[in-house]
């Protein structure tokens, strides 16, 4: 069974950075019942990991 994640650009995002200024955001939802969260021009640098709810409090909070 491969662990590897399937990462999601943010809409916002083009395949140069598109508007980001600072840092767009990829997620790598898992049946685990966790998001993967990072930052798209960092690729290789920390993911942050939260259970489902605490991700929806965060964009519901991001969206206000």
């Amino acid at each position: 069974m491969s662990t590897e994640l399937a990462w999601f650009k943010s809409s916002y995002s083009g395949s140069d950075g598109g508007n980001c200024l600072e840092a767009c955001v990829e997620i790598a939802p898992r049946a685990t019942a966790q998001v993967h969260v990072r930052d798209s021009k960092v690729a290789d640098g920390p993911v942050l990991t939260l259970a489902p709810a605490a991700w929806d409090a965060l964009t519901r909070w991001v969206r206000s």
